[in-house]
């Protein structure tokens, strides 16, 4: 019964989505996918008046939370998505009228399994703030530290169930789409909504946000100008996370208040280079509203808030990161083609004459500019962009900071018009290349390769065990190819000699580097009768494949 009623709703959902695309005028795809006819319906004049991606944009935002969910996903999506489609994405607001308080009192109260009362001394009924998954309210909250200020965020009733049928339907529809209209594949209607199923079902799991806030805070444990709110467990779950109250401002209106703009945009961009070079976690939205402004004109502070997107960067795309940055700086366009071949995926043969080509002139574009000038978002889009046409394949996290940077190139440039981002985050990146190229990173390197390498000799014993039982009871079989007609005897007699030869200098160079000289002495014997072993091999070798 209860997959009848889903099977209904769902209808009854595809046809409220069917029938806000076709007001929008895109009815001509819904027909190719079998959803009415195949012409736009009549759309008013103010609807014709706009571009097709302010109407993808505005089509969003009617259809409710799930929607403009996704569409802030895509818009991380530079390397995929026009760039006209991109700037709209980015102004999709996440406002909704709030939800009663009866209804967030009975949330609460289910999540934390406690009366209200007996959690908050205080529970303000008029909310600070109403989004598409939450609503924030300012309460008073009992702890060992006294009765403290708090903002409790408190998830929606029912907004999972609604995104989770949303999904199962955005799912079909991207599946339809890429089917029926072939056209819409480059854009990968499918790879973005199981995308926006990863970002969205961690999001709606506040003890992920909590998790979050508890790492950045440590990750900034000792920096006075960095704030993160405090995560209070005994009144957080999945679905209410309670913390600490900042009382701030927002960063325009601190700038008013007379705050320097200058300043500010200095320390976003210090606070975002740590996050993404130095930690590889980071804020994927880092806009003004997820931002406050504390302290003084003098001694400034930000407080970061709304943690639940973040992006991570692995040890090596951090690196690889870093070497994008320095040979964008350095104009090094061969430079630029390789590190994102190696931060990407190959998803086929690829001609790296045409695809070093196209990246330079990419590159060119944006690096013919005195370096103030060049918008760093930018260049990542467009080469993720010229790296996709050839099947390089960009990781999402990676694009996530290109979307963060594009925030605080945006909110920079209004704070500080002269901003020079390359400048600016110059001194970042010399220390970061001085810690990677530091005698104790390099010495942890190589403990690591020695580590591999032990593994591997470890195992050399029984394997080349494995090959002279075969020999003795006559298994071993060797198979030669001659496509030149020379002897192939010889070339596999030298090839086994050769390996031998290699194997014994390694094994007595690693022995030489012992301080008693009997074992380097035994080291050079050893290396010597092995030495000597491979030439009877490779003339036996030759011997019996003669025969």
């Amino acid at each position: 019964m209860v997959s009848i009623v889903h099977a209904a709703r769902d209808i009854g959902r595809v046809r409220d989505i069917s029938a806000v695309l076709a007001r929008y005028g895109f009815g001509e795809v819904l027909g190719r996918m079998g959803f009415g006819s195949k012409r736009p319906e009549t759309q008013d004049a103010s609807v014709r008046a706009q571009s097709w991606a302010t109407r993808v944009r505005l089509a969003l935002e009617e259809l409710g939370p799930s929607f403009v969910k996704l569409g802030q996903i895509m818009s991380t999506r530079g390397d995929v998505l026009p760039a006209d489609l991109i700037a709209e994405l980015t102004k999709l607001q996440d406002s909704v009228p709030p939800v009663p308080f009866a209804e967030i009192k009975a949330q609460v109260e289910r999540s934390l399994g406690a009366e209200l009362p007996d959690v908050f001394t205080t529970f303000d009924p008029q909310p600070l703030a109403a989004a598409s998954i939450a609503q924030v309210h300012r309460a008073t909250l009992r702890t060992d530290e006294g009765v403290l200020d708090v903002v409790v965020k408190v998830q929606r009733p029912g907004i999972g169930e609604t995104i989770s049928s949303d999904l199962d339907i955005l799912h079909s529809l991207a599946a339809l789409l890429e089917r029926a209209v072939p056209e819409s594949r480059i854009y990968s209607p499918t790879g973005l909504v199981q995308q926006f199923d990863r970002a969205i079902t961690s999001e709606l799991d506040f003890s992920t946000e909590a998790e979050n806030a508890q790492r950045f805070s440590q990750n900034f444990e000792g920096h006075p100008n960095v704030k993160f709110p405090k995560v209070y467990r005994q009144a957080s779950s999945k679905h209410v996370l309670t913390l600490e109250f900042l009382d701030g401002k927002k960063v325009f209106d601190a700038v008013a208040a007379g705050h320097s703009g200058k300043q500010l945009a200095r320390l976003a961009l210090d606070i975002l280079i740590k996050q993404v070079f130095e930690d590889g976690f980071f804020h994927a939205d880092p806009h003004p509203g997820n931002v406050l402004v504390l302290g003084t004109p003098e001694e400034p502070t930000f407080a970061m808030l709304d943690l639940g997107m973040v992006g991570r960067l692995s040890p090596r795309l951090r690196d690889l990161a870093v070497d994008l940055m320095i040979a964008a700086v350095r104009r090094d366009y061969e430079g630029i083609a390789d590190v994102l071949w190696q931060i990407g995926t190959p998803t086929r043969k690829i001609d790296m004459n045409a695809y070093r080509t196209e990246v330079a002139i990419l590159a060119e574009r944006y690096l013919g500019k005195q370096l103030k000038d060049i918008e760093i978002s930018l260049l990542i889009r467009d080469l993720a962009q010229g790296a996709m046409k050839f099947g390089v394949e960009v990781p999402t996290d990676f694009l996530l900071v290109g979307k963060a940077l594009m925030t605080l190139e945006g909110v920079g440039k209004i704070l500080e018009p002269e901003l020079d981002v390359f400048e600016a985050a110059k001194p970042h990146f010399i220390e970061i290349i001085k810690k990677r190229y530091s005698p104790e990173r390099l010495g942890n390197e190589l403990l690591k390769r020695l580590e591999k390498m032990s593994g591997a000799t470890s195992n050399l014993p029984a394997q080349l065990h494995d090959v002279l039982e075969d020999l003795r009871f006559g298994r071993l079989t060797v198979r030669t190819s001659d496509a030149d007609g020379g002897s192939a005897s010889d070339r596999l007699g030298r090839r086994i000699y050769s390996g031998l030869v290699a194997s014994s200098l390694i094994l007595a160079g690693s022995w030489t580097l012992s301080v008693d000289r009997v074992y380097a002495a035994t080291a050079l014997f050893v290396a010597a009768g092995l030495w000597l072993f491979g030439h009877t091999v490779r003339d036996a070798v030759k011997a019996w494949t003669s025969r």
